[in-house]
């Protein structure tokens, strides 16, 4: 049997930039044998992030998150899980309001505050972390070092690929006021060129998590 790769989409668009570049890296977890169970952040239940309840902190209930609403599903999924690829666009320099609320939940669940053994997950669960942003990639090295860092950690050992100066719309000329800040060539032009080799980067990546 192959392994249990979850999918996350922490971006609200769908067919466009994070969309696209998980797809290709669930494809490439599927080729390498692998099954594939996918949610996507904005068409859950309701849900929060982390509410300090401190349930998990608790000895019957260590290494789980007990609020329960439209995260359950994922968390229990991805403890459950070989393999985790999650991604997510760039908002205001960080990632989404939804990345950060199950970030929170599933971090939080497996700190235990005790200096001897800080983590109680049962197992290593690796992770393919992917973030797309319309500014360039260059820009991120620390934020994404952090998340790495944690889930390296908390969750498994982490890889990361980041697409910058991503195409945002299909035909900026259609805008009610100019985009100013951007180059509408310079984007379709790197769309054409260097995304299709980031999706099949992200492709391999899959692939490489799920032979892993």
């Amino acid at each position: 049997m192959g392994k249990k790769i979850v999918v996350v989409n922490a971006g609200p668009r769908k067919g466009w930039n994070t969309d696209i570049l998980l797809s290709e890296a669930s494809d490439g977890a599927v080729s390498a044998g692998a099954e594939i169970q996918r949610f996507d952040l904005f068409k859950l239940e309701r849900y929060t992030g982390c509410i300090s309840c401190f349930g998990c902190k608790r000895e019957k209930f260590k290494g789980h998150c007990i609020c329960r609403d439209g995260l359950t599903p994922v968390l229990d999924a991805i403890r459950e899980s070989d393999g985790l690829i999650i991604g997510s666009p760039n908002y205001l320099s960080n990632v989404t309001a939804s990345f950060r609320a199950l970030y929170e939940r599933l971090i939080f669940q497996n700190i235990t505050y005790n200096r001897e053994n800080p983590c109680c997950k049962e197992r290593d669960i690796p992770v393919l972390f992917i973030m797309t942003s319309n500014a360039p990639d260059t820009m991120y090295s620390d934020l994404v070092n952090s998340y790495q860092q944690t889930f390296n950690s908390f969750v498994g050992p982490c890889e990361v690929l980041v697409s910058g100066e991503t195409l945002q719309i299909n035909d900026y000329s259609k805008l009610d006021w100019e985009w100013s800040m951007f180059d509408p060539e310079q984007k379709k032009k790197r769309r054409e060129t260097v995304f299709p080799q980031e999706r099949k980067k992200a492709f391999e990546m899959g692939k490489t998590l799920a032979e892993s």
